[in-house]
């Protein structure tokens, strides 16, 4: 079966009149293009890197390389399939560094443990059943998010419960170490089938944990995490953050929790919970807000969307009294539904304004003006005044 191939002419990329959508207006306050090379949500010297205290000794005690996101992938890859003769690393093009280059040049030196698989989804991801459960500690790349869904039925009936099905017999019948990467969410011009972010199917199924990074320090913590984790993992790579984010990371390997959420900026009068590319556009909103209405904004990353952290979103609810939660994923039945429902029920005595979501449309993304089908700044903003104003 032949893939619908997107091409991207650097022509377009760079006239304004070929994409308008992807342009700020001349004198645009609040969306203008994130700047990377400042931005708080990333750690922008060594010292910050290594500051953070979830780093075990020997990563808050070594160095630091500055990577993107994609580079933080491959490394942390590298070092698992090093470090672990188990580990599997197989997908369709991944052999010579798959799409995003995020393989890259591993089967080289891990020839018969990185290889290239057919055209098949359900394939890729029943054999990395069969594998973890024989043992191994399979990671199954699924080329774009989009592509997973002919995969769903050995992913919902055979990974999930794989684990619950085993009982007390538990060990390689249970399906651990079996990881799933592949890379999701809009470029700005993906269109129906490289722009999807599936998220919360998958959140609606015991048994697998489903884990977003926002950055390369994070993606190789969590992604190692993820594959010493005895639960079946779905981890999803915003693709839009490949090439983007770049930071400082620890070069030792270390491994971040995953279910727990990270506070990210403390605030008094306003929680936005989200994870992944949005954290940005929040991140933007919250600094003219805070600015504009002189309040204080706490910005909370999920970092896992299942299970998520609930004690740590209703202690930030309880503490600002408000909660706006942001995700790229379409509105309906959506991670921020599920969060707005739990905060509702924790947190309803201490709320002052009512729980707002502000995510995608619930269309499909067409080729032209995508980026109007997502949050941006100025709804993020007009949420926090509302919230406040209420």
């Amino acid at each position: 079966m032949l893939r619908p191939i997107v091409r991207w002419s650097p022509r377009a990329l760079c006239s304004s009149r070929a994409r308008t959508y992807a342009s700020h207006a001349p004198k645009a306050r609040l969306n203008i293009p994130t700047d990377y090379s400042s931005t708080p949500l990333l750690h922008h010297s060594a010292k910050s890197a290594l500051a953070n205290k979830e780093l075990p000794y020997e990563a808050r005690n070594g160095t630091t390389s500055r990577i993107n996101l994609f580079q933080a992938i491959n490394a942390a890859l590298s070092h698992a399939l090093r470090s672990d003769h188990r580990v599997l690393l197989f997908g369709e093009d991944v052999a010579f560094g798959g799409v995003f280059r995020c393989s890259m040049n591993l089967a080289t030196e891990f020839q018969d443990r990185v290889f290239n698989t057919p055209l098949t989804e359900q394939g890729i991801v029943g054999f990395a059943i069969g594998a973890a459960m024989e043992g191994m500690r399979p990671i199954a790349e699924i080329q774009f998010a989009d592509y997973v869904f002919p995969a769903f039925d050995q992913i919902v009936n055979e990974a999930a419960k794989c684990r619950y099905r085993a009982g007390s017999n538990g060990g390689s019948m249970s399906c651990g170490g079996l990881v799933i990467r592949m890379p999701s969410g809009a470029v700005g011009h993906g269109a129906l089938y490289h722009s999807q972010s599936p998220e919360s199917l998958f959140t609606h199924i015991p048994g697998m944990r489903v884990v977003v990074p926002r950055s390369p320090s994070q993606a190789k913590g969590l992604l190692l995490g993820a594959i010493a984790c005895n639960d079946p993992v779905i981890f999803m790579e915003p693709k839009s953050l490949y090439r983007a984010a770049v930071e400082h990371v620890p070069a030792e390997p270390y491994t971040l929790p995953l279910g727990t959420a990270e506070v990210l900026k403390e605030g008094k009068d306003v929680t936005i919970v989200s994870y992944g590319t949005p954290l940005y556009t929040c991140q933007s909103a919250l600094a003219a807000a805070e600015r504009d209405f002189k309040c204080s904004v706490e910005l909370v990353d999920l970092r896992t969307v299942y299970p998520w952290d609930r004690q740590a979103v209703m202690a930030s609810v309880n503490k600002t009294g408000r909660c706006i939660i942001v995700h790229e994923s379409m509105l309906n039945a959506g991670v921020g539904a599920e969060v707005a429902a739990t905060v509702q029920e924790g947190c309803f005595l201490r709320l002052e304004a009512p729980v707002q979501r502000v995510a995608g449309w619930s269309t499909h993304p067409g080729l032209a003006y995508e980026k109007f089908n997502i949050p941006d700044v100025v709804r993020v903003y007009d949420s926090i005044r509302k919230a406040l104003n209420y």
